[in-house]
Order: structure tokens, then C-alpha cells, then sequence
């Protein structure tokens, strides 16, 4: 996992690349379904799935960072199709998230960069 490389953009969190399953489930919802992290930030995480998820849905999030489940509450701030399959790139922002669970997030990125 390294840092990606610095690239003109006006990110409030530095992001780290994390290949990583994630859980979630949309609020209200009994089943979960999951996808793999592209990368992750204190702000958010870059999500590959196969199920479009519209731009603003609130979904509850299960993801393993060394072997500790975060789970934030994510809203979807945007989501693309990926050319030539059937899988989509979903951008979550975090927008619950328990002070602990996000400091721990914070040390695990701080150490990898």
C-alpha cells in the first residue's frame, strides 16, 4: 500500500491506495453486499462493485483495516460505470464515523505514508 502520487486536486485527506473487501449495506436495508477498495482516505474511500449505487444513498460500511472492522456511515458522492465490464467505481464519503474508528483510520495512513 503506498501513497498515490500527488496529483493537482483540492482533497481535504491525503488518500491511500487499499485492496481491501468491503462490506456494506444500505440504510434499512437487511442484506449486505460488498466490492473492493481501490483506496481510502479519513474523508472516504474509492469503492469497485457491481451494483450502480445512485449519487447521495446512505450506505453503513464494514471495512477491515489490519484485521479491525471501521464502520463508518458513507454517502455515495458519485458513481461510474468501468469500461468494458460489468462492475462500477463508487466514490463514498464518510459522513459518520466514531471518533475512535477514524483515529485509528488516521494512524493506519499516517504509517503507511
Amino acid at each position: 500500500m503506498v501513497p498515490l502520487e500527488k496529483q493537482k486536486e483540492n482533497r481535504c485527506f491525503p488518500r491511500l491506495s487499499f485492496h481491501s473487501k468491503v462490506r456494506y449495506q444500505f440504510r434499512g436495508k437487511p442484506n449486505f453486499d460488498s466490492g473492493i477498495s481501490r483506496d481510502i482516505s479519513c474523508g472516504g474511500l474509492r469503492l469497485t462493485n457491481e451494483q450502480f449505487i445512485p449519487t447521495s444513498t446512505l450506505v453503513m460500511l464494514e471495512i477491515n483495516v489490519l484485521n479491525r472492522i471501521l464502520r463508518p456511515v458513507g454517502r455515495v458522492a458519485w458513481s461510474m460505470p468501468v469500461a468494458h465490464s460489468n462492475r462500477n467505481q463508487t466514490g463514498i464519503e464518510f459522513v459518520e464515523f466514531n471518533n475512535t474508528e477514524k483515529n485509528y483510520l488516521k494512524d493506519f495512513i499516517a504509517m503507511q505514508a
